[in-house]
């Protein structure tokens, strides 16, 4: 029987931007290569440009997002663990290769990121329920406390942790109501992008996350300084970056959640849940 050699079809990174796949505006890319040095594929490199398109996308999408109930954002959620449970080998694959873990411990990473998308698709409809309620005052009224989304967050997703430290920074911006833009690892973009894939079809509506791929400085920059952006979760910045841009920050007084060591297979609290919310009270006077 003859064999007939055929070449493979290397996979396409692209942009997540709005529900779509563009390539980045400016056309570039660049070399992902594996722990040891090893070609791995050609990432987008995302341009000033992409990350405006990136946040004028979040904007669109935060008005339904925000407005969904806390119940349907937690179907949302659960859902993209679902799926992400189906392609579990191919995260597998991937986390190992972006952080040179072995298939145990890469394996060990991947399961925790998907238990991970649950634990936060449970908080969704309970949110309220801890950071929000009735408070005493003197006189005739009821006086009520509620959480609410602030609006577009800007990550910088770790880099020291690819897949659980990216879906422990935007799973709880997300189920709060909130929309983000997501600055993915730079030297291990792949397991981010691949995500994207899964966001698009898991029933999440398109803005609600965008990915971007690329040089850190070059993207978080002008979303730091961004107008339309109202909160930066500094998680993958570096100290120097992220004081450049908590100063570029405070332009329009965003709310900023700097860097700090953090363990990403640990129990992660509620700390990041509660970081991106507002609180709105409201007086009403009581019936007679």
């Amino acid at each position: 029987m003859n064999t007939v050699d055929r070449l493979s079809v290397l996979k396409t990174y692209k942009l997540y931007v709005g529900g779509k796949f563009p390539r980045s505006e400016s056309g570039r890319v660049y070399e992902v290569t594996d722990s040891k040095g090893t070609w791995l594929a050609n990432a987008p490199l995302a341009s000033r440009k992409d990350a405006r398109d990136a946040v004028v996308a979040a904007r669109k999408a935060f008005g339904g997002w925000s407005g969904a109930t806390a119940y349907n954002r937690g179907q949302i959620l659960y859902r993209v663990a679902e799926m992400l449970e189906g392609r579990r080998d191919q995260f597998v694959a991937e986390v190992a290769a972006a952080e040179g873990l072995s298939k145990a411990k890469a394996t060990a990473q991947v399961d925790a990121a998907v238990d991970r998308w649950v634990w936060y698709a449970g908080w969704s409809d309970k949110v309220a329920q801890i950071e929000g309620g009735a408070n005493p005052v003197a006189g005739p009224y009821f006086n009520l406390s509620a959480p609410e989304p602030t609006g577009v967050v800007a990550v910088v997703a770790p880099q020291d942790s690819s897949f659980l430290g990216l879906v422990s920074v935007i799973a709880p911006a997300v189920v709060t109501g909130n929309t983000v833009v997501v600055v993915a690892a730079e030297g291990a973009p792949l397991p981010a992008l691949s995500l994207a894939e899964v966001l698009a079809t898991s029933d999440l509506p398109g803005g609600v996350v965008n990915i971007l791929s690329g040089r850190t400085a070059e993207i978080a920059a002008p979303l730091a300084a961004h107008q339309g952006v109202n909160a930066l979760d500094l998680a993958g910045a570096g100290e120097e970056l992220a004081k450049e841009l908590e100063v570029a920050a405070a332009d329009n007084l965003k709310r900023v959640l700097r860097p700090a060591p953090v363990n990403w297979s640990a129990d992660p609290g509620t700390g990041r849940l509660m970081s991106f919310l507002e609180t709105k009270t409201v007086w009403h006077p009581m019936g007679v």
